[in-house]
């Protein structure tokens, strides 16, 4: 198993979001790998949690990366959440990234779920993706 890839991993994704016109047509600069302390932007994306699993075989190491990419919004409704959801996914579904690091074989979206906070007026849906990548 290799976990080497997940720092170039995280900086392609995180570049190919900040880098798609119609995200930053959403919400602009405010892509983070951990949301700013202080008072939010009313709507954002932020890279979340990741799950690694040892996919190596005989040809080299590898690995299968679950991460967790979240749009949260204080929007009323999930319609404008939605919409950025769905161009974060557009953006990288099948994405040429390009690793500093190894190479991703392949790049899927897995599930998502969106829901309100509790006890707020916050909406945020998690987009589940994997990332198949080798480190050769």
């Amino acid at each position: 198993m290799s976990y080497g890839v997940a720092a170039a991993l995280q900086s392609a994704v995180y570049q190919t979001i900040v880098n798609d016109a119609t995200v930053t047509g959403f919400v602009g600069t405010d892509v983070f790998d951990a949301p700013p302390t202080g008072t939010l932007p009313s709507l954002y994306v932020s890279l979340g949690p990741e799950d690694v699993v040892d996919a190596s075989d005989q040809t080299g190491n590898g690995a299968r990366h679950a991460f967790i990419v979240s749009v949260v919004s204080d929007t009323a409704g999930f319609l404008t959440s939605k919409k950025v959801a769905a161009a974060v996914s557009d953006a990288l579904v099948n994405a040429d990234l390009t690793l500093t690091r190894g190479r991703v074989v392949g790049l899927y979206f897995v599930s998502a779920k969106a829901r309100r906070v509790q006890d707020s007026d916050v909406r945020r849906i998690d987009m589940t993706f994997r990332a198949r990548v080798e480190d050769n």
